[in-house]
C-alpha cells in the first residue's frame, strides 16, 4: 500500500470516530510513525510502505481513536509558532492562550528589564515563548508538579533559554523569591462537574474545584504580596467566570483598572489588572 492510500483511509477512519481535523491528526500520526516531517511526506505519497510502517501508524492511529490526544502520541505540540515537547505529565498547550503571552509581550515591552512570573508552567510554553519575545526579562516559571517540571527544562534547553528562565517548585506564588512586575497564570478552571471522566491530561491541571475558581481564588489573594507597585496581573479565565474574577480583584485591589479580553471565539478569555 502506498503512503497516499494508507493516509487516506486513516483520515476516514478518523472522521468516522469523530475526531475533529481528522485530515491534519491523520497527517501528524504517519508523519511520526515514518520519522517525516511535511515536506517528506509529501515527496514520498507515492512510495510503497512495509508491513512494519503499516502496522505501527495503524497502532497511532488506534491510540488516537481511543481517545488518547495526537501530541501526547507524537510527543509535539506548536504554541506560538515554537514546538514544545510534551506528555501526559503536562496539559496540552491551547491557541487561546496565546492571547495571555501577546498582552504580557505588549505590557512588559514597555518596561526596560521587566520581572514576570509563569504561575503553573507545566512545559513551560507561556515562559519560553515569553523569553524568546522578550530577552531582557528576568522569569519565574513555577510549578507544583516535580515531573511537568523536568518537562518545562528540556524544553527550556530545547529553545536556548534555559539561563534565562528560574524553574521553581511549589505551590501558586509561594517559591517566588521576590515581588515581580508581571504575574501571569493559566490555572486549573474547569468545574469539578464538567472533568472529562476519560481525559488523558492531569486532573491536576484541569480541575478548578466546585465553581472552576479555587486555584484562581488562591493566586489572586496571593499576588498583593508578590506585586510590585505598577504590576499587572493577567489570568486566563473560563467561560462565565469573568463576573466573578473581576469582582474578586476589585475588592482586593480597589484602586485597580481591570480590562476583560474575548478570544477568537468571543469568550471572555483573559482578565488583566494593572495596579
Amino acid at each position: 500500500m502506498t503512503v497516499k492510500e494508507l493516509l487516506g483511509r486513516a483520515r476516514k477512519k478518523l472522521a468516522a470516530g469523530n475526531i475533529e481535523d481528522a485530515a491534519i491528526e491523520g497527517e501528524l500520526l504517519l508523519r511520526q510513525a515514518l520519522g517525516l516531517n511535511r515536506v517528506e511526506l509529501y515527496l514520498s505519497l507515492e512510495d510503497e510502505l512495509n508491513q512494519q510502517q503499516e502496522v505501527a501508524f495503524r497502532h497511532l492511529v488506534k491510540r488516537r481513536l481511543n481517545g488518547e490526544p495526537t501530541a501526547y502520541i507524537t510527543g509535539h505540540r506548536e504554541f506560538y509558532s515554537l514546538d514544545f515537547y510534551v506528555n501526559a505529565d503536562v496539559l496540552i498547550p491551547r491557541p487561546e492562550t496565546e492571547l495571555l503571552v501577546e498582552k504580557t509581550i505588549a505590557l512588559a515591552q514597555r518596561r526596560t528589564a521587566p520581572v514576570i512570573a509563569d504561575i503553573g508552567t507545566g512545559c513551560g510554553a507561556i515562559a519560553i515563548t515569553l523569553s524568546r519575545s522578550l530577552p531582557q526579562a528576568k522569569i519565574y516559571a513555577t510549578d507544583i508538579s516535580v515531573a511537568a517540571l523536568e518537562v518545562a527544562k528540556l524544553n527550556c534547553l530545547r529553545h536556548g533559554v534555559a539561563g534565562r528562565i528560574c524553574l521553581l517548585c511549589g505551590d501558586t506564588l509561594k517559591p517566588l523569591p521576590e515581588a515581580v512586575d508581571f504575574i501571569v497564570a493559566n490555572l486549573p478552571y474547569v468545574k469539578k462537574t464538567e472533568m472529562a471522566t476519560s481525559s488523558f491530561e492531569p486532573a491536576s491541571a484541569l480541575d478548578g474545584g466546585t465553581d472552576g475558581l479555587r486555584e484562581i481564588q488562591r493566586l489572586c489573594h496571593q499576588a498583593k504580596g508578590k506585586l510590585r507597585p505598577g504590576g499587572s496581573l493577567l489570568i486566563e479565565i473560563g467561560y462565565g467566570q469573568k463576573e466573578s474574577v473581576a469582582a474578586l480583584l476589585a475588592r482586593l485591589f480597589p484602586s485597580t483598572e481591570i480590562e476583560v479580553i474575548p478570544d477568537l471565539s468571543g469568550i471572555d478569555r483573559l482578565v488583566s489588572m494593572a495596579c
